[in-house]
C-alpha cells in the first residue's frame, strides 16, 4: 500500500565518484545513509498500524495510527529539516538531487502537529462513516444493509428502478452529506500543506507525481481521442435501456439515469443482460464459479497460478497467513475496499479484500495480485525505487492480466467454459461485455479528480460542491442522479477515494496503460497480429507465456528507478501514453456500434 504521504525514500546508490561531489552534496548523502534503515523500520511500523485499523475499526485502533502517524510524520519533518539546507537544485549527481527533492517534499508531514493531527483525523473519520453506513433493505425495513456485498448486489442484479432508486438515495445520504464538513477540512489543510512544500494547491501536489506539466493537457487529449467511440456505446446502451424501462424512466435524448447502470457509481455498467444484441449458448460465469464451488481462497490460487504461469513471483507464505480474503463474521467493522499493502520489510505483502464468489470479484482479485507482484518484482532495488513508475503503472498490472482472464479462451483453458465460440455473435457480445467494463470509467475517472482539482483550486466551494459535479459528470460522462441533486446534498464522499484522500486519475492513466501493456504483450506472446482475424487483441490470452512475462518482469523490476517514459518504452517501445491500443483492441465494436445505432435510430449525444 502506498504511504499517506509522499514516499519517504531512503536509500541511495553512488553512481559517482565521492572525489567528484562537492561537500554539500557528500553530507546530504551521508544523512540519506544514515536514516536507512531506522525509515524502513518506521514505514513498517506505519503500514502495520494502518493494517490494524483498516481492518478493525474501533476508537482504539483509530487512536493508535493517529499516534503512529504522528510521531512518523514528526521524524520525516526532522529529516527533511537536516537536508533542508542544501541548495539540491545544484548537486550534479542527478538521483541525489531526485533523492533530496522527495525527503524534503514530504506532504502533510510540513504540518503543524496541531494540522497535522486535524488532517489526519478528518480522513480518519471520513474513512469510519464511509465504512459503517448500514441502510435498511428495500424488501424488508427491518433489516440493515451494507454496501458490501448487499448494496453492491442488488445493484448488479436488481432490475426494479424503484429499488436501485431507493438504494441510491439512502447510499448516498448516508455516506456523502456526513463526511462534507471533514471534507472541506482536509482540503484546507492540504492545499496548507502543498503551500508549505512549494506547490499552488492540493492538485499541483498530485500532478506532480506524473513529472511533467502538461499531464493534465495530455489527459484531456486522451478524452477528446475516445468521445467518438464512447458516444456510440452511450447512445446505444441508452436506447436499449429505454426499450426495457420504458420512456417514463428512460429518456432516449437525455443523460442515462445512473442507478440503471448497474453500479453505485455508474463507473462500470453491470447490465450486460439487458444490453447485449445476440442470444448465445454462453453461461452465466458468475453461476459457474458458484457451480463449481469456488472459493475467496480458490480465486487467489488461481490468480498466484497465472502470474507464475509467465514467469512471476508465487506469493510469499506469509502472503496466505497474513491477508484478509474474506468478510470477518466475527461482528467487526472493516474498510471492505479491496486494497494491497507493502509493509517494506521481510517480504511482507498483503491483501485486503471482501471476496465475493463473482466474476467481477474474480477479476479484482487478479487486479490487487498485479500490486503485490508490482512490490516483489522491486524488491531488490533500493527503497528509494521502490515505487510504480507513475501511479497509473501500479493500478494498471493487474488489470493487464484480467485482459487475457476475461478471455473465452483463457476461460476455457482453466475450466470456467466448456467450449469457446468464435462466431462474430458471440465477438460482438464478448467486445460489448468489455466495453460496459471499460469505457464508462474513462469519463468517471477523468472527471473524479478533475472535480477535486477545482475544489483544491477554489473554483469549487462548499456552496456549489453538488451541483458542480453533477455538471461535470453530466458533461463528461452522459449519467445523472435519479433524482435531482441540489448544493444541500453532498455526494462525492459517496466514493471511497473521496473520502480515504488516494488521488483517482492513477486509475484513468491505469486503463489506458493496461491496453498499451496488453498489445506489447500479446506481441511477445505471439497471440496478436494486426489485421488477423484468428489472432486479435480481444482474443489474446498470454497465460503460460514466458515471452510476455519476461517483458512483464523487466518493467516492473525497473520500479521509479527510471522515469515512466522509460519504463513504458521497455515493454511498449513507445514513451507516450496514448488511447492508440484501446481504440485498436475495440475497433470492431466501434464498427458494429454505429452500423446498429443508424438501424436503431438511436440518438446520439445528450442534452445538457
Amino acid at each position: 500500500m502506498n504511504s499517506k504521504f509522499l514516499i519517504i525514500f531512503i536509500f541511495f546508490y553512488i553512481q559517482e565518484s565521492l572525489s567528484l561531489a562537492s561537500d554539500d552534496e557528500m553530507q546530504a548523502q551521508f544523512i540519506v545513509n544514515d536514516v536507512s534503515e531506522e525509515m524502513k523500520l518506521r514505514m513498517f511500523k506505519t503500514n502495520t498500524a494502518s493494517w490494524n485499523h483498516a481492518s478493525n475499526l474501533t476508537d482504539e485502533n483509530e487512536r493508535i495510527n493517529a499516534k503512529v502517524q504522528a510521531e512518523y510524520a514528526a521524524y520525516v519533518k526532522g529529516v527533511a529539516q537536516d537536508l533542508a539546507v542544501f541548495d539540491y537544485n545544484s548537486f550534479e549527481n542527478k538521483t541525489l538531487k531526485r533523492l533530496v527533492k522527495f525527503l524534503t517534499n514530504i506532504g502533510d508531514a510540513k504540518l503543524s502537529e496541531t494540522d497535522f493531527n486535524d488532517i489526519q483525523d478528518a480522513v480518519s473519520r471520513m474513512q469510519s462513516t464511509f465504512a459503517k453506513v448500514k441502510v435498511p433493505e428495500f424488501k424488508d425495513r427491518s433489516k440493515l444493509v451494507s454496501l458490501e456485498p448487499e448494496i453492491t448486489e442488488a445493484f448488479a442484479k436488481s432490475r426494479n428502478p424503484e429499488e436501485l432508486k431507493y438504494y441510491w438515495i439512502k447510499w448516498y445520504d448516508g455516506a456523502g452529506l456526513p463526511n462534507k464538513k471533514d471534507f472541506f477540512k482536509y482540503v484546507g489543510l492540504r492545499n496548507k500543506a502543498a503551500n508549505m512544500n512549494g506547490f499552488k494547491n492540493g492538485a499541483d501536489t498530485w500532478l506532480d507525481e506524473y513529472e511533467d506539466p502538461t499531464f493534465e493537457k495530455q489527459i484531456d487529449d486522451i478524452m477528446d481521442q475516445i468521445k467518438p467511440l464512447y458516444m456510440q456505446l452511450h447512445g446505444y446502451v441508452r436506447h436499449k435501456l429505454a426499450e426495457f424501462y420504458g420512456p417514463n424512466v428512460v429518456d432516449k435524448t437525455k443523460a442515462i439515469p445512473m442507478h440503471l447502470l448497474g453500479n453505485v457509481w455508474a463507473q462500470q455498467w453491470n447490465i450486460g443482460n439487458l444490453v447485449l444484441p445476440y442470444k448465445t449458448e454462453d453461461p452465466d460465469i458468475d453461476s459457474v464459479l458458484v457451480k463449481k464451488n469456488y472459493t475467496p481462497l480458490k480465486m487467489f490460487q488461481d490468480s498466484e497460478q497465472f502470474f507464475t504461469s509467465i514467469g512471476l513471483s508465487p506469493m510469499p507464505s506469509s502472503f496466505w497467513e497474513k491477508s484478509i480474503i474474506e468478510k470477518p463474521n466475527d461482528g467487526r467493522e472493516m474498510v471492505c475496499h479491496a486494497s494491497a499493502w507493502d509493509f517494506s520489510i521481510n517480504n511482507d505483502v498483503r491483501i485486503k479484500q471482501c471476496t465475493r464468489i463473482t466474476f467481477e470479484s474474480y477479476k479484482t482479485v487478479h487486479h490487487e495480485m498485479g500490486h503485490i507482484e508490482y512490490y516483489l518484482q522491486y524488491n531488490h532495488l533500493p527503497p528509494v525505487f521502490r515505487a510504480g513508475a507513475n501511479p497509473g503503472f501500479h493500478e494498471a498490472v493487474g488489470d493487464t492480466i484480467a485482459l487475457s482472464v476475461a478471455t473465452p479462451k483463457h476461460m476455457h483453458r482453466i475450466g470456467l467454459l466448456d467450449e469457446v465460440n468464435k462466431d462474430r455473435k458471440s465477438q460482438i457480445n464478448q467486445l460489448l461485455k468489455m466495453g460496459i467494463e471499460k469505457l464508462p470509467f474513462l469519463p468517471f475517472s477523468y472527471v473524479f479528480d478533475k472535480y477535486r482539482y477545482e475544489v483544491f483550486r477554489g473554483t469549487v466551494t462548499s456552496e456549489n460542491a453538488n451541483t458542480l459535479f453533477w455538471d461535470m459528470r453530466k458533461k463528461h460522462g452522459g449519467v445523472a442522479p435519479p433524482i435531482e441533486r441540489t448544493n444541500k446534498d453532498f455526494d462525492v464522499t459517496a466514493k471511497y477515494h473521496a473520502s480515504a484522500d488516494v488521488e483517482y486519475l492513477r486509475y484513468f492513466v491505469a486503463f489506458i496503460l493496461q491496453f498499451q501493456f496488453h498489445k506489447a504483450s500479446c506481441i511477445k506472446a505471439g497471440e496478436y497480429e494486426m489485421n488477423n482475424p484468428e489472432k486479435t487483441l480481444a482474443d489474446c490470452d498470454i497465460y503460460q507465456s514466458k515471452e510476455a512475462g519476461d517483458a512483464i518482469k523487466k518493467m516492473l523490476s525497473l520500479g521509479s528507478s527510471v522515469p515512466w517514459n522509460d519504463a513504458l518504452e521497455v515493454i511498449t517501445g513507445d514513451r507516450q501514453l496514448d488511447a492508440n491500443a484501446l481504440l485498436e483492441y475495440f475497433a470492431p465494436l466501434y464498427e458494429w456500434l454505429k452500423e446498429e445505432n443508424t438501424k436503431l435510430n438511436a440518438h446520439i449525444g445528450w442534452d445538457d
